[in-house]
């Protein structure tokens, strides 16, 4: 018997799929990578994955619902990723739109975190990312709340969060977007790294054209984002293997 709300169990079953989408397009990092949900209503919860279980073993009723001090709201017998605890309730706890956080320790998307100018506007994907992208600087792993100030004014108001040395975030107002801008972060991040060891120069693109990619991109997708590829993404896993849906 479903004991959630439609709504939370709506957000359930899209945020058990976006865990089984990242192990499909291996940006996991065996355990201990995280993505976030918040569940609609007014508390402050939010859903996390139980620490310990693979990308693609999460289902809906298995993910954990916590509140912003990292306290267990439902009973689960896993506990939490601290570290994503830590990146995630900071985020959580001061952008509203922040209904989903992705964080993912892609081996590209890391290895551009490790460059001086980071990403290069050099593909019609990077510039999507540009304009809404910032950078914060390695502080070691994140278990110090001391850090928190500093990671949310570093993201600001961004959808796109470059973790120096560490990986990659992205922030949207729904769990379909947050998705949809981490392919085209890891995209940016695989292309850029490519084109770097081509042997030839690169050619940027103008910085008039990255300005104006905001409102490009709703052009592209008739302002639906993420959702308008969101339903043949759950048609593949469907295919592959449903059970994140139980």
């Amino acid at each position: 018997m479903n004991v959630f709300s439609e709504g939370e169990w709506e957000q359930r079953v899209n945020l058990a799929a976006c865990y089984r989408l990242v192990a499909l397009y291996h940006w996991d990092d065996l355990i201990f990578t995280h993505i976030s949900a918040r569940v609609p209503g007014p508390e402050h919860h939010f859903l996390i994955n139980p620490y310990g279980m693979l990308f693609d073993e999460i289902t809906a009723s298995s993910l954990v619902k916590v509140d912003l001090a990292g306290v267990k709201v439902t009973d689960s017998p896993y506990d939490i990723n601290p570290a994503g605890f830590t990146i995630h309730s900071a985020i959580h706890a001061v952008r509203d739109d922040a209904m989903c956080v992705v964080h993912v320790h892609s081996l590209n998307g890391v290895a551009v975190s490790a460059q001086k100018d980071g990403v290069l506007p050099i593909s019609q994907q990077s510039m999507f990312v540009l304009a809404s992208l910032g950078y914060h600087d390695y502080e070691g792993v994140a278990l110090n709340d001391a850090e928190k100030p500093r990671l949310v004014r570093d993201l600001g108001d961004k959808n796109f969060l470059m973790l120096r040395n560490h990986g990659l975030l992205t922030v949207a107002d729904n769990i379909p977007d947050a998705f949809l801008f981490m392919y085209l972060f890891e995209a940016t991040c695989t292309i850029q790294l490519r084109a770097q060891a081509g042997d030839s120069g690169l050619i940027p693109i103008d910085p008039r054209i990255i300005a104006g990619a905001q409102a490009q991109a709703k052009q592209v997708t008739k302002g639906a984002g993420g959702s308008l590829a969101w339903p043949a993404l759950l048609r593949r896993l469907d295919r592959i293997d449903p059970s994140y849906r139980s």
